[in-house]
């Protein structure tokens, strides 16, 4: 048994590792997260059964995380940054606030995994409300994976309960990944890198100004999936 530890030790060691550098940013990489979460949409919207227009429509929120890392060992983990973004009251999205995802989870697993994830939101209260604090998915906020389909009969018979619908397309070799029992915590350094430390996710949140190419990348891909 002893030995069993001993040999799981570096490799829990790896994981802490993976999951912190494979995520660590600075002040230079916002405008590369930006580029990145456009690409994700980009990418999507390529796919032949993605997320549903109507889904879309009526969503009032919506969380991208390029590349989150997702790895385990027995003791699984995950771990990502990126963006938030809301509806505003004319309908346009709002300035995208950054976001950084983790989580845990035990059983049965091994691997490491890249995932480009979508989640859905059906009230952008949910997002709103986090400011300074977090919240957790699944906890917080009821999550289930999202229906797909590009018309509109994809939803017909399709009961949106959920607060949280989540879509994501994986590499590696980890078998699936789960989102309930993540949390989700504004990136408050990365933002104030960004837009001024004098913007908080609040004022963020409640505006579309900003004229950054970024910027107007992220939006441009979301209104055309």
């Amino acid at each position: 048994m002893k030995t069993l530890k001993f040999m799981m030790l570096p490799v829990m060691m790896s994981l802490f590792f993976i999951l912190v550098s494979a995520t660590t940013e600075d002040g230079s990489k916002q405008t590369e997260k930006l580029h990145s979460a456009s690409n994700v949409l980009k990418d999507f919207g390529k796919m032949k059964e993605s997320i549903p227009h109507d889904l879309l429509e009526g969503c009032q929120g919506i969380v991208i995380i390029p590349k989150l890392i997702n790895a385990g060992f027995g003791i699984g983990g995950k771990r990502g940054k990126g963006i938030a973004m809301v509806k505003l009251e004319n309908g346009k999205w709002s300035d995208p606030v950054f976001v950084t995802m983790t989580g845990g989870s035990f059983g049965l697993q091994i691997g490491v995994q890249s995932v480009d994830l979508v989640l859905v939101f059906r009230h952008k209260g949910v997002l709103t409300k986090v400011k300074n604090g977090d919240f957790t998915i699944g906890g917080d906020a009821a999550a289930a994976a999202g229906p797909v389909g590009r018309s509109a009969s994809a939803n017909t018979d399709y009961k949106l309960e959920a607060e949280v619908y989540s879509y994501s397309r994986s590499r590696g070799l980890f078998a699936g990944i789960t989102i309930n029992g993540s949390n989700l915590a504004i990136d408050k350094s990365a933002n104030a890198a960004y837009y001024g430390p004098a913007m908080s996710s609040h004022d963020i949140f409640e505006t579309s100004k900003s004229n950054t190419v970024a910027v107007k990348e992220v939006k441009e891909s979301l209104r055309a999936l």
